[in-house]
């Protein structure tokens, strides 16, 4: 396909357009002169020119001032100008702007010889009109002039600016880029997005995504600006999605042109920056690469980030650091900048399910199959505190399948075992309160996410079901069934009440209230 070249003078001259058209002389002026670029339009061509030839100066003059003229062509007009003016005995007015336009102030100081025939002029008390248009007809003088001017303008159709961006958003509609009826944020370049202003469970289906037939989601993450939503597939490709039409986001111009973001070995983990600017993906062989999510670029790769597959990942505040755990039982710091491994935490005695940094960046928690959470000294490494989720008998060891900060309360963490119950706990390991499916077998919970407010927490069951605690209320307030078999994980919209459930069948679903 033929790159379209566009001429940098024409942008600036839509931005002079849309500057005049809003009144906004001062700025039409400023980038006029700075850049250099004239508009040199009209609203008519064939109006101008008649307004030229029947002497209507009161609508010409006003025109001429925002048009860049050779200078003898607006000489030539003035001082037609002045000479119909001196006819009607305007002499005043005539006098006026002979000495009070930058017109006739050069004219003065390059050719004095001609201005001073206009001064005379203005001074006779009677002349005869081949005095003042010579052996050339005022009405042949206009039209000399009118075809002149009429040479240096156009014509343009009003609004291009507002056209351009219409007609751009229509086709991104037509694309399915954009949502017919969705509002757009035209300075951020995406559609804007919406906030619910009450947090509620969801029970209806919304849209659905499926992989290929030897495919499906291991991971799957919106990004904190609530526009993308990039899935980790077990075929090593990962992807961004429209959550809105649940289809592949084609104005990223690398999925446009069928190249993705790409790992040799199923992605199981993935994280957003805070900005939604980077995407870290890890796989099934350890490795760790950091992309940029708009080109599609990889900025860093730590192929032996570890040594078994990574199983979580998470931005630090700053950006600068991503933290990851394994199923070689660590977890590490890494650094994007230098691309070295920065800091390790050992202690688990099993995979490692979760880790989180604490809202204050100073303590990351993990979770572990050895059934215990860890919370670590972000900085020195070491082990603060050592704990486990009640167990449903006191000889089980449940893995815990994952940890979660809560948003209300930045002291406390949510946390998940390989069985029917999800605990709110503090950082030193007390239950404050239990939610159970109140299911004995076959649903025990696979991953859990809460609610951006933290009104909720959803948890997945190997039954395919989805279980909908009120964290405020302490209760089970809905169950819902969101894959017929194998369900893999689920994950949660930012700012809208939109969860996202995938399975190894193929199919990644977003449900709404």
């Amino acid at each position: 396909m033929a790159q379209l070249e566009i001429e940098a003078t024409d942008v600036i001259k839509i931005i002079l357009q849309f500057c005049k058209e809003n009144s906004l002389l001062e700025s039409f002026n400023a980038i006029q002169n700075e850049c250099q670029v004239s508009l040199n339009t009209v609203d008519s061509i064939e109006t101008f020119v008649s307004d030229i030839n029947n002497g209507r100066w009161d609508l010409v003059l006003p025109q001429v001032a925002a048009l860049k003229l050779p200078r003898a062509k607006l000489e030539d007009l003035y001082e037609q100008v002045v000479l119909e003016l001196i006819e009607l005995r305007e002499t005043d007015t005539a006098r006026a702007m002979l000495r009070q336009t930058q017109v006739f102030a050069r004219m003065k100081a390059d050719d004095a010889e001609r201005y001073l025939r206009l001064e005379h002029l203005c001074n006779r008390a009677y002349f005869d009109a081949r005095e003042l248009y010579g052996s050339t007809p005022r009405e042949k003088r206009r039209a000399q002039l009118a075809h002149a001017l009429s040479s240096e303008v156009s014509t343009v159709p009003p609004s291009r600016l507002m056209a351009l961006v219409g007609q751009a958003l229509k086709w991104q509609q037509q694309q399915g880029v954009l949502p017919p009826g969705a509002a757009f944020d035209l300075f951020r370049g995406t559609a804007a997005g919406a906030r619910d202003e009450v947090e509620t469970f969801p029970t209806d289906l919304d849209r659905q995504i499926k992989f290929g037939s030897k495919s499906h989601a291991e991971c799957a993450a919106f990004s904190p600006d609530g526009q993308l939503l990039v899935t980790g597939s077990v075929d090593g490709f990962v992807e961004v999605w429209d959550h809105l039409t649940g289809r592949l986001k084609m104005d990223l111009p690398y999925q446009a042109q069928e190249q993705f973001m790409l790992h040799d070995s199923a992605v199981l983990a993935l994280a957003f920056s805070r900005d939604s600017e980077l995407l870290a993906t890890g796989d099934q062989d350890g490795r760790i690469k950091v992309w940029r999510v708009r080109t599609g670029q990889c900025l860093r790769r730590f192929d032996s980030a570890h040594t078994q597959g990574v199983t979580s990942l998470a931005f630090s505040r700053d950006g600068t650091h991503v933290l990851s755990a394994s199923y070689d039982t660590l977890v590490r710091v890494h650094g994007i900048k230098s691309g070295k491994m920065l800091k390790e935490f050992r202690g688990h005695s099993s995979f490692v399910n979760g880790a989180v940094y604490a809202a204050d960046g100073t303590q990351v928690v993990t979770a572990g199959a050895d059934a215990t959470v860890r919370v670590w000294d972000a900085k020195s490494c070491d082990c603060t505190f050592v704990f486990r989720p009640p167990q449903a008998t006191p000889a089980a060891e449940a893995p815990v399948v994952g940890v979660a900060l809560n948003p209300q309360n930045v002291d406390q963490i949510l946390v998940a075992t390989r069985g029917p119950a999800l605990y709110q706990m503090t950082l030193q390991g007390q239950v404050v309160k239990s939610f159970q499916s109140g299911k004995k077998s076959g649903g025990d919970f696979l991953a859990f996410t809460p609610s951006p407010r933290g009104e909720w927490a959803y948890c997945l069951g190997e039954d395919g079901v989805l279980y909908c605690f009120s964290l405020g209320g302490g209760k089970l307030e809905h169950l819902m069934q969101v894959a017929e078999k194998d369900p893999v994980g689920l994950a949660h919209h930012p700012h809208r009440n939109l969860l996202a459930t995938f399975a190894a069948d193929g199919t990644l679903k977003t449900w709404k209230p």
